[in-house]
């Protein structure tokens, strides 16, 4: 089971959302890609192939005019669904909220590499700095800031403070992101130079198995990075976080949060770390308690494209395979979220945390 969540997880990063035409047709939010068959004064349509015909259009061509008029017949171009099906059998499509769940993933390839990105300083206010990234305005907050560029006052007047970062207006600044919130519009900026040290040296302190505490420097989608000490982070895996099901990084941890985990890889430079294998792993006492064809009761907490996940105990989940139900509307019709229905265990591997699970309706 752990191994299917994580697939998932990342599979489902709005980042990486392009759409494999030959495994399923397009959904709302997906991003789809194919070559444009004609450019129309208020329309732009794609071959979307083997599914149907893209059309840009009204509101969404309106808000794309710049991007519009640099796009050609047999251009190809990316483009985001918000509808499957419009009341001309068109499927509607979005470049503006492309372009912008484009960004959002380089952002979080940024996170991901430590790649420093070259940004303008916008405005300045009490707390820091206001860059410009990509369209995107983010905040570099005074405390990330290289000692060089740190406001020094005496005395802390905010006023004070105000009139040294209004001084870096204009200025071009290095700098890395460390915390991006695409549901929010958020980018957080760091100028401080994590590699002081040589990491290599840092890194061969530590061996697998190694517990530390960290302190928490960067939020994403995919997980939390916790800063092991100067010069060397380490990234939680969202699939590390708990046992349980974790969408959300950002519900549980906040930044500069001291958090405790256990060193799980060392490769290439890096440090990969595990919240959850400080805990008791609950699929090794469930091995105990229960076997296939055990009716349990579960609670409904995830649907997917594959069907239900239901958890049995904290920590404990398995699918309901759509399947079952002949289609998503008839599951999502019988299954609530949050609600807690019987259950007949059909597969249990708690060795590989995996389970599944058929709906037993009660007589």
């Amino acid at each position: 089971m752990q191994k299917t969540e994580e697939k998932e997880n990342i599979v489902q990063s709005p980042m990486h959302e392009l759409v494999e035409k030959s495994a399923r047709p397009p959904e709302v939010e997906d991003l789809v890609e194919g070559p444009v068959i004609t450019v129309e004064k208020a329309a732009v349509y794609v071959d979307l192939a083997p599914y149907g015909i893209g059309k840009i259009y009204g509101i969404e061509f309106m808000n794309a005019r710049d991007i519009v008029k640099k796009i050609n017949p047999g251009d190809v171009i990316k483009a985001k669904v918000v509808d499957k099906e419009n009341e001309d059998g068109y499927i509607e499509l979005s470049l503006k909220e492309a372009r912008q769940a484009l960004i959002w993933g380089e952002a979080e390839a940024a996170i991901r590499d430590k790649r420093v990105i070259e940004a303008p300083v916008k405005e300045a206010n009490k707390g820091g700095l206001i860059l410009d990234w990509q369209g995107i305005h983010g905040f570099l907050p005074a405390s990330q800031l290289k000692p060089e560029h740190y406001p020094r006052v005496e005395d802390g007047d905010k006023d004070k403070i105000l009139r040294e970062l209004r001084k870096l207006v204009g200025e071009r600044m290095s700098v890395t992101i460390i915390s991006a919130s695409p549901k929010e519009g958020k980018l957080i900026f760091s100028e401080k130079d994590l590699d002081q040290k040589d990491k290599q040296e840092i890194i061969e302190k530590y061996s697998l198995g190694d517990e530390i505490e960290g302190t928490v420097t960067g939020i994403v989608d995919f997980g939390i990075f916790l800063k092991v000490e100067e010069g060397l982070e380490g990234l939680v895996h969202i699939s590390e976080i708990d046992w349980g099901l974790v969408e959300d990084p950002k519900t549980l941890f906040k930044m500069g949060d001291k958090v405790r985990a256990k060193v799980i890889e060392i490769k290439d430079g890096k440090i990969s770390l595990s919240v959850k294998a400080l805990k008791e792993n609950p699929w090794k006492a469930a091995a105990d308690k229960y076997k296939k064809d055990d009716v349990v009761d579960g609670v409904v907490i995830k649907f997917n494209k594959h069907g239900a996940l239901v958890s049995i105990e904290e920590g404990v989940a398995g699918l309901v395979h759509v399947s079952e139900f002949g289609s998503e509307e008839k599951l999502r019709g019988t299954l609530e979220l949050g609600r807690t229905y019987p259950f007949k265990i059909t597969f249990f591997e708690p060795k590989d945390q995996r389970m599944t699970l058929s709906y037993a309706e009660k007589k």
